[in-house]
């Protein structure tokens, strides 16, 4: 099935306003709308800002699938799942039995070594920074999560607002890893040694199987770009870049 066209730039600016204490976007002279309908507006200009760029820098078609701090924006308006912030919590908690980083395997010991090497550091920082005892396993069962580092995790993820919990689900999604998603988001990793080390074993298999080179970049391409949104996403999602009260001397 043939996929829909790109729906073509209708307008020529875009800006950004501040109104009833939130930011909203404007193309032209229409206020940009959430696919539901819902109007645009959020607490972070800093974001605002960044949204009206990716629409700004749109050419003759609006490529959607490209624009992921806006959809990212969109989800966290719209809710389209009805998702509670217990539930986002709950799936970023579940994700954590599967994470990539998690599964290492000594049937190959070039891969193992590497594994060790590149995955392990990431683990320990992981264990220290927020007070867990996460185990890799060796072989396809899943490691085993104690309530106690499953309720740390979670009592972290719970301090954050909601919207700012759909970005770490954007990030672990992209990466396959919890803890390479907290470890980019905490500045530990940048967004392309996170991406590397998520695609481990890919490139370490590609080496012996060979690969698409086109199509390696543009995936190595896109996921680079979802987990830098997603980072900045959370990160002007917090406090400190909201609309502050302006009191009156």
């Amino acid at each position: 099935m043939l996929s829909a066209a790109p729906p073509k730039r209708f307008y020529k600016r875009t800006s950004v306003l501040f109104n009833d204490g939130k930011y909203e976007v404007t193309l032209d002279h229409r206020k940009l709308k959430t696919p539901s309908g819902k109007l645009f507006a959020i607490k972070s200009e800093p974001l605002a800002i960044a949204v009206a760029t990716e629409f700004d820098h749109q050419k003759e078609y609006i490529e959607r699938a490209k624009m992921h701090l806006s959809a990212l924006c969109f989800t966290a308006i719209d809710n389209p799942y009805n998702q509670t912030k217990t539930d986002l919590v709950n799936y970023l908690i579940n994700y954590v039995a599967t994470d990539t980083v998690l599964f290492q395997y000594d049937n190959e010991k070039d891969l193992h070594e590497l594994q060790c090497n590149e995955w392990d550091p990431i683990i320990k920082w992981f264990n220290e920074r927020y007070e867990t005892n996460l185990k890799k396993t060796m072989d396809i069962t899943p490691p085993q999560i104690s309530e106690e580092d499953k309720s740390k995790i979670s009592k972290y993820l719970m301090s954050h607002e909601e919207d700012v919990l759909h970005g770490f689900v954007f990030a672990v999604d992209t990466l396959k890893s919890v803890i390479l998603a907290f470890a980019t988001i905490d500045q530990r990793l940048h967004v392309d040694k996170a991406v590397a080390l998520a695609r481990l074993e890919e490139e370490y298999q590609s080496k012996f199987w060979g690969r698409v080179e086109w199509s390696h970049d543009l995936n190595q391409q896109e996921s680079q770009a979802r987990l830098a949104a997603a980072v900045l996403f959370v990160h002007l999602n917090r406090s400190e870049y909201f609309v502050k009260e302006k009191i009156l001397i």
